[in-house]
This record gives structure tokens, sequence and C-alpha cells, in this order.
């Protein structure tokens, strides 16, 4: 196992630099660069001021100026030595200072991380709980009526894309159309520091409900038959014919022997679950119900063409899917030692 570890570790150091490789080398083809964008607005104040009635646009934009903001941003510099200095400040983590905003990367992802992390723990959380029980009763009662329908339910959910059903939600319940009874925006009321301590957590969590239920909306369908199709396989084993034949009750056979070796299967697929929401439904979702995370983060500084930010989004993100990956494996060989990553890679 150890060996595979290593391996796995040293992949990690090409894979962050082909990544980061592949968008340098695209961002240097988008149209409208940072320095394109302050132009932009010097342009749009010069106007503003036609408008009042001193107009000087006509003189253009002063090119020492133009020398002067590329040397800002460092497009002064070749792109080759640019991603240079990119990669060796990354080797350091250091990720460099957002054009835009006036701080440094790492202090806006740190501050922005924990926002994403906990919306996408406590969604992933929550279709697990209710993934795993129904899983289960699909198992117990595969081929009948119950089985049926709740497939077509589950498969209907997975077809629809989370933010769609934000938008149905915000439509309906958050001042669309139809009813408010929830917040649109944000993670808390305006008042919100001036609560009680123990409305905090109430407001808090009347914010997230429409945000956590559109992003686990989807989600059900991957733990739900990977939970059955676990348990299915248990049950069909010599085992649980020779439980069953002792005068165990179904619980007994189930709970007590059957979850034990089924649940290890579902167990080790959190991660990649928390994983995926985070990645993918928690962007679209932090974007739609205006949430202050890394995916509305990332949104705004692709826009604004903030490069520092995007690139050091981009490699956090990856490097904690890395590792994240890399302890799954770890994970399920220790509890499972059947299962032998190290020989499938020889």
């Amino acid at each position: 196992m150890l060996a595979y570890i290593v391996r796995r570790l040293l992949l990690i150091p090409p894979t962050l630099f082909g990544i980061l490789l592949l968008n340098f080398t695209i961002v240097q083809f988008a149209p409208g660069g940072p320095v394109e964008q302050v132009i932009a607005r010097l342009q749009s104040e010069s106007d503003t001021t036609a408008a009042a009635g001193a107009y000087r646009g006509a003189e253009g934009v002063d090119p020492k100026l133009v020398k002067e903001i590329e040397q800002q941003f460092g497009f002064d510099k070749p792109p080759l030595e640019r991603f240079g200095l990119m990669i060796g400040n990354y080797l350091k983590f250091d990720l460099g200072e957002s054009y835009f905003r006036g701080e440094r990367v790492s202090s806006l992802i740190a501050r922005k991380l924990p926002t994403s992390f906990a919306l996408a723990f406590v969604a992933t959380l929550i279709a697990y709980l209710v993934s795993v029980p129904l899983g289960i009763a699909k198992a117990v009662r595969d081929g009948s009526r119950f089985d049926l329908v709740t497939s077509l339910v589950i498969v209907f959910a997975y077809a629809v894309p989370s933010y769609l059903f934000a938008v149905l939600m915000i439509e309906f319940l958050a001042g669309g159309s139809y009813l408010q009874l929830f917040p649109l925006r944000g993670l808390t009321s305006d008042d919100w520091a001036m609560l009680p301590w123990w409305q905090k957590p109430l407001d808090l969590a009347w914010h997230l409900i429409l945000p956590v239920t559109a992003l686990v909306a989807g989600s059900f369908a991957r733990p739900t038959l990977l939970t059955k199709n676990a348990f299915i396989e248990e049950i069909g084993k010599q085992y649980v014919t020779t439980a069953r034949a002792k005068g165990l009750t179904q619980g007994q056979v189930l709970y007590g022997h059957v979850f034990r070796n089924a649940i290890l299967v579902v167990a080790v697929g959190f991660p990649g679950a928390f994983l995926r929401m985070l990645f993918v439904g928690a962007l679209l979702i932090e974007i739609i119900f205006s949430l202050d995370g890394m995916g509305l983060l990332g949104f705004e500084s692709v826009v604004t063409r903030d490069y520092p930010v995007v690139f050091g989004t981009l490699y956090v993100f990856t490097l904690v899917g890395l590792l994240v990956n890399i302890l799954t494996d770890i994970v399920t060989m220790a509890i499972d030692p059947r299962i032998d990553f190290a020989g499938r890679a020889q």
C-alpha cells in the first residue's frame, strides 16, 4: 500500500502542472483580458466626462498609462515567463494577489472555502441519510411496485439539473410569481448581527433550505442504487441463508449481518459524492442564490478576468480533489483488504 500511495502522491505535481498549463494556454487566446478591462473602464469614465462638457476621450488612453497597467498586472513579460513565475509561486503556496479586489488570493479562498465546503457536506450528508434507508428498502422489495415507483422518481430527479430545481423553487417559494416563504439570496439576513445567539443558527438554516434542497434533489440516484445493489448482492450469499435457517428474523439478518458488509461499499463512495457536489453542483447553486462561496468567487473572477483568483481557485480545487481521491483509495483498502489498487496498477 505504501508504494501505491507514494506513486499517487508523485503523480499530483505533473497533474497540477498539466491542468494549469492547459488553462493558462486557453486564457492567452481569450479576448478581454484584465488590461483591456481597465482600459474599457478608463474609456467609460472619459465618455462620462464628455457628457459633463469636458470631453477628452478623443485623445484616447495614453500609451504610457497602458504600459503601466501592463506592468502592474505582469503582462509586460512573455507568457512563458509569466507561467514559470506562477508555477514557482504555487510551489511555495503563494497564490498571488487579486487584480481588482486588493486582497491576497489565499485570504479570499480561506474566507470563501468554508461556505462551499459546508454547503456541499450538508447536502451530501442529507442525500446519504435518505438514500441508504431507501436503497435498503428497495433491495428488500426488489421487483415490487414500491421498487418500480421509487426508481421512476429517482431517475426523474436525477435527470433534472440542480439549477433547474433552484429556479423552480425561486419562482414558487422565494418571491418569484407565487409565494415568498424563503429568502432569495445570501446566507444570512441583513440584521443577522443583531439577532439573539439562538436565532442565528435558525436564520442560517432558513437561508440554506432552498440551496441545499436544490443540491440534494438530483443526488439520490447514485447512492440509492449503489446501496440497493450492494445489499442485493449480500442478501444472495450463503451466510444469509444460514442465518435465516437458524431462525433469525428479517431485521436481525438485515441489520445484524448484511448491513455491516454491504454498507462498506456505500461508505467509501461518500468522499467522491462530496467532491461532485462541491465541484459541480455547488458552483451553479452559489451563483443562483448569491452565496458567498468559492463557486460565486470563481464565476465573478472569470467575468472580470481576475486571473490570479481564477488560477488560484483552480489550483486549490484540483489539489483538494486529487488528495481526497487518494484518501478514498486508502480508506477503501483499509476497510476491505480484498481490494488492492496497488496490484491493479501494476
